[in-house]
């Protein structure tokens, strides 16, 4: 017990410490973990021989991550996403494999060696890039999306690569089972078994095919039909943690089914994540596992830079770090080519390729397994998990170069791509702010649809937190104003806080649409005046309403009685809403109202008739309440 609390104070005290010095420098937290990593392990010597279980263990969290990232994503959003999952995604490891390929050969490797190699570094790291790209908000953006395609695609591919490997085994001796099954066992006669669990093991191919599309028919179903059931249980016992021990079982129990199957356990998770993107729970599930999802990759990250071994590294520096660098150059070239086939340019080109280059965690794996059906020798694994190390502790500096080419490339480092709106309905509202969110929430409150668009993306994502659905986008644009159904809506509500922006919204909206209702967002009077003149409907202004109310509980809290204040505010509001429209007559554009005399004068006629009108109504009260009292 007391090595276990040695262990968790010497790794969390290094992550509490390195983590926030990173974040402060603009380093990010990634670099800020594997350096935690290096201090306290190749350099204070702080970590033994439980640093690569606890690396097995912490790559649960990459699990947990594209779990969330799959309550992210709809399977129509999915579904569209499939020519980059397959073209982009195919291409790039295929492309990567023969490169890499061909280094290893060009360095002397047998054939069948040089591409066990390449099929292991041709696979990027999953933890850092989406950790890196959530981070600095840059997942939503082209190059974000395509290098997610790519993360995924590399994901599935980890299954054919691994059913693939022992064909190059050279001491790998294939037998047939009298039942037709396919088993191998070592050279010495060693069975390949090592106790482990399996549902697939000693089965002929097509009853591997049942069980593993069996498996993830009972992911999805369960997923649809017992999830909400689950959750209604749990709500009724008013514990917390219960949400919390929920959301682990399935993540826990998915990745279980999984890997009875021999697949992998983050693919099972993103498919769940996926079904279940729609259920009114997913944001519990997200607010529950997120924590648990930070500290494991912050541990993963960790047990990566501890993990080095420096003995081998201070042996030959200069040709690990060569390696390394060559693996991110040829990875680099091969993701900017198929890149550019694939249509990305300038910003996201740059974005996908620095943010791929690297090798990744799923190498670890592949090259113990090739270890172990004598593909590659060991030395060379021992070589080649350095370099794997190496160039995931270099993609941290590769994402500062990115930051540093798109400032001088003149853009954003922020520039989301709009979503494709897929949703009609009768109200359209521009905005999702602290005004459009009151209306969206009334009109879908009273049981009608809406669909909703706002720029900003924060805003957006906020609302998606909360379970208000709304798409990324520019509103002012006529083609997603199009694809949000316009044509067939009744009422269209421009409530963004950019005074100039909605007259010109407006402006465009009755031209192209006639019949369309258009209630609009009013900053003050002149603002009023400019979206009559552009042919809005209906004008609110944003404060006029409030301060009537804060005006009623003034009188309420003089003297006068509820009635009577709600009366002289009700008073006050119609005439001053026939004074906006008399005063509009009035009102010239591009002229200040203290520079038109006409207006000036209309307006302190019609002040005087609104004081007159609430006087007249409070003296009608009073002589009622004499002539009752007589």
């Amino acid at each position: 017990m007391e090595e276990f609390f040695y262990q968790a104070t010497i790794y969390l005290g290094a992550a509490v410490i390195a983590v926030p010095l990173a974040a402060r420098l603009g380093l990010g937290s990634v670099l800020g973990y594997l350096a935690a990593g290096i201090a306290i392990g190749p350099v204070l010597g702080l970590t033994g021989a439980e640093t690569e279980d606890l690396r097995h263990f912490a790559e649960f969290g990459v699990v947990m991550m594209l779990f969330l990232i799959g309550l992210e994503l709809e399977p129509r959003a999915l579904w569209a996403m499939r020519d980059k999952l397959i073209g982009l995604g195919g291409m790039q490891v295929t492309a990567s494999t023969i490169v890499l390929m061909g280094a290893a050969m060009a360095m002397g490797q047998p054939w069948h060696v040089s591409l066990a190699v390449g099929l292991a570094l041709s696979l990027s790291s999953t933890a850092i890039v989406l950790q890196t790209l959530s981070e600095k908000g840059l997942m939503q953006t082209g190059g974000g999306r395509a290098s997610f395609s790519v993360l995924l695609t590399q994901d599935i591919a980890v299954i054919p690569i691994l059913a693939f490997l022992p064909l190059l085994g050279t001491y790998a001796i294939p037998q047939f089972s009298a039942d037709g099954s396919i088993s191998r066992e070592a050279a010495g006669g060693h069975g390949g078994g090592h106790g482990s669990l399996s549902l697939v093991e000693g089965l002929p191919g097509w009853a591997v095919a049942l069980v593993t599309l069996a498996a993830i028919a009972l992911i999805i179903l369960a997923g649809i039909y017992l999830t909400r059931p689950l959750f209604r249980f749990i709500h009724a016992s008013n514990l917390r943690e219960m949400y919390t021990a929920l959301a682990l079982m399935i993540v826990v129990g998915i990745s279980f089914v999984m890997t009875l199957v021999g697949l992998s356990p983050a693919l099972g998770a993103f498919l769940a994540g996926v079904v279940l993107a729609n259920s009114e729970f997913r944001h519990e599930m997200e607010s529950d596992l997120n924590p648990f999802k930070g500290l494991l990759l912050g541990l993963f990250f960790i047990t990566v830079g501890a993990g080095i071994n420096y003995r081998q590294f201070l042996a030959d520096p200069g040709d690990l770090i060569g390696l390394a660098l060559l693996v991110i150059f040829a990875k680099g070239v091969v993701l900017f080519a198929v890149g550019r086939a694939f249509g990305l340019r300038r910003r996201r080109l740059w974005l996908f390729t620095l943010s791929l280059a690297q090798a990744g965690e799923f190498g670890f794996v592949l090259l113990a397994f090739s270890t172990q059906l004598n593909v590659i020798p060991a030395a060379l694994s021992e070589k080649l998990l350095l370099v794997i190390a190496l160039s995931m502790l270099i993609t941290p500096l590769l994402f500062i170069a990115y930051d540093l080419l798109s400032k001088r490339m003149g853009e954003p480092l922020q520039a989301p791509e709009p979503d494709e709106i897929d949703e009609e309905g009768p109200v359209i509202i521009a905005g999702i702010g602290r005004f459009g969110q009151i209306v969206n929430r009334l009109v879908q409150a009273s049981g009608f649809k809406t669909v909703v668009l706002d720029h900003d993306m924060e805003a957006v994502q906020l609302m998606r937190r909360f379970g208000v659905k709304s798409f990324l986008g520019d509103p002012t644009r006529p083609e997603l104003l199009k694809a949000a159904g316009i044509a067939k809506a009744k009422v269209f509500v421009v409530a963004l806080d950019d005074p100039e922006g909605v007259v010109k919204m407006v402006s465009y909206v009755r031209r192209a649409y006639p019949d369309l209702h258009i209630i609009a967002r009013a900053k003050d009077r002149n603002h009023v005046y400019e979206l009559y003149q552009a042919g809005a409907d209906d004008i609110v202004r944003e404060l006029f309403d409030s301060s009537v109310r804060a005006g009623r509980y003034v009188l309420e809290n003089v003297g006068l009685s509820e009635y009577e204040a709600a009366q002289a505010a009700q008073t006050f509001y119609n005439h001053d809403r026939q004074n906006l429209r008399d005063l509009a007559q009035h009102w010239m554009p591009g002229v200040p109202a203290s520079q038109n005399p006409a207006y000036i004068e209309r307006a302190q006629e019609l002040e005087k008739a609104i004081e007159s009108a609430i006087f007249d109504m409070a003296e009608r009260k009073r002589k009622r309440s004499s002539e009752a009292a007589e």
